[in-house]
């Protein structure tokens, strides 16, 4: 009996003395894996501290009045963005009001009515290949099929190259965000009597709209900082021009034309300009954080 005993407790002891040693090679492996993980993240960290400390010493001493009231400068001459500034509003706001439609109804559908089909697939597909399309053949497809059939850049070719660029954000965001609402809303809809388009317009997309209005948002502050579609599209103008039929202004172009100079005012509004991107797409992400903490 004691034999047995003494077998069993020996047994214990090295089942227990096993599990400590799995215990200290799994916390081993926790705090390496949790070691690089700070690593990795105090290394992005570092780079954006310093992108964003060197956009704010060299672009703040390039504000001033006359960057927002005059035109872009010879070289060596006083002057600022005004016409870059009001042709990237104008292109960015355009593109979204083309592109946000279009993304929240083609996520309707996708989320609402084609979940399983054959459309649905190959809409999702061809989704993801414009969202992880480089801006760049966004540009050249704009212009092969806008630019160089009307024989003219101009601000309509820039707009279509961004709403490109705005669509499929907008409809991955949308179908995620309604396929996250609870299926009982859509139920409790349609048992009063609900027709389906209502209970999509007054159930689904209210109850969604923060995250709607988020993916819009972030759509918005991608295409701020575009260069790429607009070299190829919109090009760029020296003077101030509101028709959109003609080559547009906007910070991205003005800022690679400038940053490119041996120009010292030139670099210096390419500065100014930077900064100015920065702080709109800071704001942009803190507005979409915002929102979406207060719903």
């Amino acid at each position: 009996m004691s034999t047995t005993t003494s077998s069993n407790l020996l047994q214990t002891a090295a089942q227990a003395q096993a599990r400590q040693a799995k215990y200290q090679q799994r916390k081993r492996l926790n705090q390496l894996a949790l070691t690089l993980s700070m690593a990795a993240m105090l290394f992005g960290v570092f780079w954006l501290v310093w992108i964003l400390w060197e956009t704010i010493r060299l672009g703040v001493g390039g504000l001033s009045l006359a960057l927002f009231t005059e035109m872009t400068p010879p070289p060596n001459d006083a002057g600022g963005l005004a016409n870059a500034i009001f042709g990237s509003l104008v292109l960015v706001a355009m593109a979204t009001l083309v592109g946000t439609p279009i993304g929240v109804l083609a996520g309707v559908y996708l989320a609402e009515y084609g979940r399983q089909g054959v459309l649905a697939s190959t809409t999702r597909f061809v989704n993801d290949i414009l969202l992880s399309a480089p801006s760049i053949v966004i540009g050249l497809f704009v212009y092969t099929m806008v630019v160089a059939q009307f024989r003219s850049f101009s601000a309509w070719a820039g707009i279509v190259a961004l709403a490109l660029i705005v669509v499929p954000v907008v409809i991955r965001t949308t179908e995620n965000m309604l396929i996250l609402v609870p299926a009982s809303l859509r139920e409790a809809a349609y048992a009063l009597g609900t027709p389906k388009w209502k209970v999509i317009i007054m159930v689904t997309l209210r109850a969604a709209r923060a995250g709607v209005i988020t993916g819009v948002l972030l759509a918005v502050a991608r295409i701020a900082g575009e260069t790429a579609p607009l070299l190829f599209t919109a090009l760029n103008n020296q003077f101030w021009n509101s028709d959109l039929s003609k080559p547009m202004a906007s910070l991205p172009v003005t800022i690679f034309k400038f940053a490119m100079s041996p120009y010292e005012n030139w670099q210096q509004l390419a500065w100014a300009g930077v900064f100015l991107i920065t702080v709109a797409v800071l704001a942009l992400n803190i507005l979409a954080r915002f929102i979406t903490r207060q719903k």
